[in-house]
């Protein structure tokens, strides 16, 4: 059966973005400066080529509509993987007829991540989105949560669990500590 991974960077006092919406610091890209594959970042290949595989292995993306629109639905193919956005309306014109492998999902969080679960096969389903990720918490289809917690404190912005509906318990599965970052995996107790 799939499992649903949340799978995001975010700085230590809990933020994804900063208010523009650049991933942390001057260049935009902060948050993710440790998925360096080349190694340039203090020898941390083997451990982006882990994660690059974890992602590349899974079978589907759920993805929130503001996340897949300011991605531009990463042109309407995320590695070959189908998108699954949920919305409260219909999609704009380059989802609905550009992009293929793109679907917008209307009728609540629950049918989108079980469309995406039924299109992933036995492989996992990769959820973006901070939004997204709390409706699927509160809706009980988020099955894990990998964080990759990046030593930085950027103050402001969008923060990765804003809206909770209720206090969580997580089970740790699996920490990775490095100087750009600790890569904790969680799954979601029911």
């Amino acid at each position: 059966m799939s499992t649903s991974v949340l799978d995001m960077s975010v700085s230590l006092d809990g933020y994804i973005a900063d208010p523009d919406d650049f991933l942390g610091g001057d260049d935009g890209e902060r948050l993710h400066k440790w998925a360096d594959a080349d190694g340039e970042s203090g020898g941390l290949a083997a451990v982006a080529v882990q994660f690059q595989d974890e992602w590349t292995a899974a079978g589907a993306v759920l993805v929130g509509r503001r996340t897949a629109e300011l991605m531009d639905h990463w042109g309407g193919d995320h590695g070959g993987l189908p998108i699954f956005v949920p919305s409260h309306r219909p999609p704009g014109p380059a989802a609905r007829w550009g992009y293929p492998l793109v679907t917008y999902v209307l009728d609540g969080i629950e049918s989108a991540m079980a469309q995406a679960k039924a299109a992933a096969g036995e492989k996992d389903v990769q959820v973006r989105g901070a939004y997204t990720a709390q409706r699927a918490l509160e809706a009980g289809v988020l099955d894990e949560i990998q964080v990759h917690q990046i030593p930085v404190l950027l103050g402001a912005g969008r923060r990765l669990f804003d809206v909770l509906p209720s206090q969580i318990e997580l089970e740790i599965l699996r920490v990775i500590d490095t100087p750009e970052a600790t890569h904790i995996r969680y799954r979601v107790r029911r």
